[in-house]
């Protein structure tokens, strides 16, 4: 393989990296809790919580639950924010995520300059990916889940 399709192969990826999460569609209405599902019915998922916290220091604090199967490299829960322009989203932290069937929460905080996000109503989206083992030793992304829906911000 050339140098050439080296770096095309790398620019591809970042491409990827930049692109795939927002591209992704995801249901946005807020799901009543169930039933434990049986074990066949199990898959990977991400759930945002209904309220978002900002800290009077501008600390935006997001939270929910994920379920990670199954996987062969590091998995991260990343989550991002809008407010009043949805061309602009905040990426707020990340967590790193255990693949082992069972539902876990995750918390993402990251100090912003204050007035970035403000009480009221936000959009979260929120993303569980891998970086799995690719072609030429490259990580790739594998997007296990993704959840998008409004929330409610409240200071403290």
């Amino acid at each position: 393989m050339s140098l050439r399709q080296v770096i095309g192969a790398a620019t591809g990826v970042a491409l990827l990296l930049l692109a795939a999460p927002s591209a992704v569609a995801a249901p946005s209405a807020v799901a009543a809790p169930a039933a434990a599902p049986a074990s066949h019915d199990l898959h990977d998922e991400v759930t945002v919580d209904p309220t978002g916290h900002v800290a009077a220091d501008g600390t935006i604090t997001l939270s929910g639950t994920y379920r990670c199967l199954d996987a062969t490299g590091p998995v991260f829960v990343s989550s991002s924010v809008s407010q009043d322009d949805p061309r602009v989203r905040h990426g707020i932290g990340g967590t790193v995520a255990a693949c082992d069937g069972a539902e876990h929460r995750w918390t993402n905080s990251e100090k912003r300059d204050l007035g970035t996000l403000k009480p009221g109503t936000a959009h979260v989206e929120a993303t569980l990916m891998e970086l799995a083992p690719g072609p030429l030793g490259l990580p790739l992304p594998t997007f296990h889940a993704t959840r998008q829906q409004d929330i409610t911000v409240t200071e403290g």
